[in-house]
């Protein structure tokens, strides 16, 4: 080794080198107590029940203490009251209850009652905007995994509030993953919390507001939240009608209806390119049916889109008409055994009438579709002569009564006929 390299290196001397901002942070003692009791001062001389002076005492806190190196105390302190320690339970050192928290609410709790706490937090969060994430990451996610240690009223309050931060814009659904752990599923604890939050959310929100809402938290299946013996959409439908929630009952079907409508289309569309027989493609129905039953206004919309989805429609304009009626008449006989009753058979013109509306190569040819349909007992004469009075869709209306005007006024006549002869 050369002495050039073995030598001392130079250094400055007087000179003080400053540290790097998060080395500081790193270092700095984290005193989630001191935060407490500090915050405390700043709560306890404003009277009970006067929400605005503690929004107000919030704000010039914030201006004081660290808020965001505290964000998980600060919101421990105001929606359950005092500081929790890991495993759920409050730090024990002897501090009183919090001046302001959510648990101090009025009992039995109200919404309404709930809604002034929730705008003490939402003035906050709005004067500090970097406590939101925080609040929806951390804080949120980890009290409602605790949920099921405090008493059933505060319980309550604790899910009303969640609810209306949700509806709110305060916080982000995707906290609701934490009510999906087991502890919390099995005793019901995570549904009736769920059953909460959304009652409280739903107070000012739609339920296609609250849809969209778990969508982008990534709440994807309610089943989740039920015991693993009661998994069932009978089930989870009984529960939320009972608990005087229809809304949630009725979206719950008609997402499950989603994904057995294009499970079948797509079945069915396989069936056709096989060239299965009509009497397998109607077993292969019935046997979907028994499964995940849909309604049969629902089925026979399915039951078109499949059949029709398989037609090649690539031919000459001059031709398309006739290929159209030949297979609507190859496929009708799968249709004929799902057209049972009137509303069935309205809702199946209807399905016709707007395919042939946005497929403006067959458009012409509805009228002669009609016939077909009508010919091999997939729909009657009263269901056309309605749909044509009464039941049609705004798609192409106009257009669609004037070119079937001589089929209801041929079926009318023919209606009259036989009375006549009665």
């Amino acid at each position: 080794m050369s002495q050039q390299s073995a030598a001392s290196k130079p250094s400055l001397s007087g000179v003080r080198i400053k540290a790097r901002k998060g080395a500081v942070k790193a270092q700095a003692k984290h005193e989630p107590t001191v935060f407490r009791d500090q915050l405390y001062k700043h709560l306890e001389t404003v009277p009970e029940g006067d929400f605005d002076s503690f929004a107000t005492q919030l704000a010039q806190a914030g201006a004081q203490l660290e808020f965001l190196k505290y964000a998980d105390g600060l919101f421990e302190i105001i929606l359950i009251g005092g500081l929790l320690q890991p495993g759920g339970s409050y730090v024990d050192d002897g501090a009183p209850v919090s001046p302001f928290t959510i648990f101090n609410a009025k009992e039995p709790v109200q919404v309404d009652e709930m809604k002034k706490y929730i705008e003490v937090l939402n003035k906050l969060i709005r004067r500090y905007k970097y406590l939101q994430k925080p609040l929806e990451e951390i804080s949120l996610p980890t009290l409602l995994q605790y949920i099921n240690r405090w008493t059933p009223a505060q319980r309550d309050k604790l899910s009303i509030a969640v609810g209306l931060l949700i509806s709110q814009g305060l916080a982000s659904a995707s906290c609701l993953s934490s009510l999906s752990k087991d502890h919390l599923v099995k005793n019901d604890v995570s549904i009736n919390v769920l059953t909460l939050i959304f009652r409280a959310y739903l107070v000012d929100q739609s339920m296609e507001h609250l849809s969209a809402t778990l969508k982008r938290g990534g709440i994807k299946d309610l089943l989740q939240f039920f015991p693993p013996n009661k998994r069932e959409g009978k089930i989870l439908d009984e529960h939320f009608r009972k608990e005087g929630l229809p809304q949630v009952a009725e979206w719950w079907s008609k997402k499950q209806y989603a994904g057995i409508k294009t499970e079948l289309v797509k079945e069915l569309t396989d069936m056709c390119e096989r060239e299965e027989t009509t009497d397998q493609i109607i077993a292969a129905i019935k046997a979907r049916q028994e499964e995940t039953p849909l309604p049969e206004i629902e089925l026979v919309t399915c039951i078109w889109q499949g059949l029709m989805a398989s037609v090649d429609w690539s031919t000459r304009p001059d031709q398309i008409e006739g290929l159209a009626l030949r297979e609507v008449g190859r496929y009708a006989p799968v249709l004929e055994p799902f057209c049972n009753g009137a509303k069935t058979e309205v809702s199946l013109i209807n399905v016709v009438q707007v395919y042939c509306y946005e497929d403006t190569r067959i458009i012409k040819a509805f009228p002669q579709i009609l016939k077909v349909l009508y010919n091999k007992d997939c729909i009657s004469d009263q269901a056309i002569i309605y749909w044509h009075q009464k039941g049609s869709k705004p798609q192409g209306r106009q257009h669609f009564l004037k070119s079937t005007e001589a089929l209801v006024k041929f079926l009318q006549e023919q209606e009259t006929d036989s009375e006549e002869e009665e």
